[in-house]
């Protein structure tokens, strides 16, 4: 885990990797917990027996959109900011998802910090590039850039 103590020493990071997760696994309980929370029931990704009989992957897969909600976690697993008084989330200027998540997958994210803006007087504006990936995978799950706005 890397610290920083302010906007410029994460400034200093800017287009270096900043460090690469511990792996978690996808099992069916947080993907039935997250279609739960969304209302998307869809039975790719809650029923086993029709997955396992219909689904070109024979098994349950995650949902996009619970891949991504896991970039939070994968960054603030990499990166500590010191004094830090408030973080807030801006918004994704990119996101893709090149390989699906099967069930009962090892992820973790690589985090680079691809872009710093100063935000005047206290703040930075950083994009966190992001690629998550699939234990013994080449081909990553997902690949976002997520903007934070942080002030000290």
């Amino acid at each position: 885990m890397q610290a920083f103590d302010g906007p410029e020493a994460l400034k200093a990071a800017l287009g270096q990797e900043i460090g690469v997760g511990e792996w978690i696994t996808v099992d069916q309980a947080m993907i039935d917990r997250f279609a739960d929370a969304t209302g998307d029931h869809q039975w790719i990704h809650v029923d086993p027996e029709r997955a396992a009989r219909e689904s070109p992957y024979r098994t349950t897969v995650a949902h996009g959109y619970l891949t991504l909600s896991l970039v939070p976690r994968f960054i603030a697993g990499v990166r500590r900011l010191d004094g830090l008084r408030l973080s807030l989330n801006y918004g994704l200027d990119r996101v893709r998802f090149p390989a699906p998540v099967l069930v009962g997958a090892r992820l973790r994210g690589r985090v680079t910090l691809a872009a710093a803006l100063d935000v005047p007087p206290s703040g930075l504006r950083a994009t966190y590039r992001v690629t998550v990936e699939v234990e013994g995978q080449e081909r990553p799950a997902c690949l976002a850039d997520a903007v934070v706005l942080h002030h000290w």
